[in-house]
């Protein structure tokens, strides 16, 4: 699998580089919430499952899903463990409940921003959850969703609001912010790159 730039693949990358560092802290973060059934939707290489079955035995299955067969691919023979089993799949596919289950908690970092239809993957999201389930999903902050958007691979970047406003079939919302491997709820006087939202149905 070559990196493009697109997804992290940490095993081709220094281990220094910032967007490495920021996307393991989020796993690390997740990690404290995870249990039971467990989904990482736009699970990339498949990393994340190191990190999340790391030190946790309340994890009893991790489905990861993907709209890469590459990806997949490498996450299965990288990141295999007696948890987890791996899929190609359509973040925007309205069947994934059904084909996949319902989930306790549901893992979805840097995945909103890269095409059209977030409400309709809310959605999904929505109806993959369990009741009193937790959704953990990120996204940077950006100039608003009617902006044009510098990174080549996002078609928007949100403001906080409108994060908020995509996430609203949720009946609570925890937002958190990040800097570099820092996750925490905001400070006045600290500027962050991303929001993390804790979400619970």
């Amino acid at each position: 699998m070559e990196y493009t730039g697109e997804r992290i693949i940490p095993k081709l990358m220094n281990p220094k580089n910032g967007l490495v560092i920021e996307h393991i802290a989020r796993y690390a973060f997740a990690n404290e919430f995870c249990k039971g059934r467990v989904l990482d939707i736009a699970c990339g290489s498949g990393y994340g499952s190191e990190i999340l079955l790391t030190d946790n035995d309340k994890i009893t299955k991790l489905v990861g899903i993907d709209i890469s067969t590459e990806s997949i691919a490498y996450a299965k023979q990288h990141y295999s463990f007696p948890q987890t089993s791996y899929y190609t799949d359509n973040a925007l596919n309205k069947d994934l409940h059904t084909i996949y289950g319902t989930f306790d908690t549901i893992i979805s970092f840097e995945t909103i921003e890269h095409f059209e239809g977030d409400e309709i993957f809310v959605q999904n999201l929505y109806n993959l959850l369990k009741p009193n389930g937790t959704l953990i999903i990120s996204t940077p902050f950006g100039r608003g969703k009617d902006h044009p958007c510098s990174c080549p691979f996002h078609v928007f970047q949100y403001t906080e609001e409108e994060f908020l406003e995509v996430l609203k079939p949720f009946q609570q919302i925890a937002m958190y912010h990040q800097i570099d491997s820092t996750i925490e709820l905001p400070k006045e006087d600290q500027k962050y790159y991303l929001m993390v939202a804790v979400c619970k149905k």
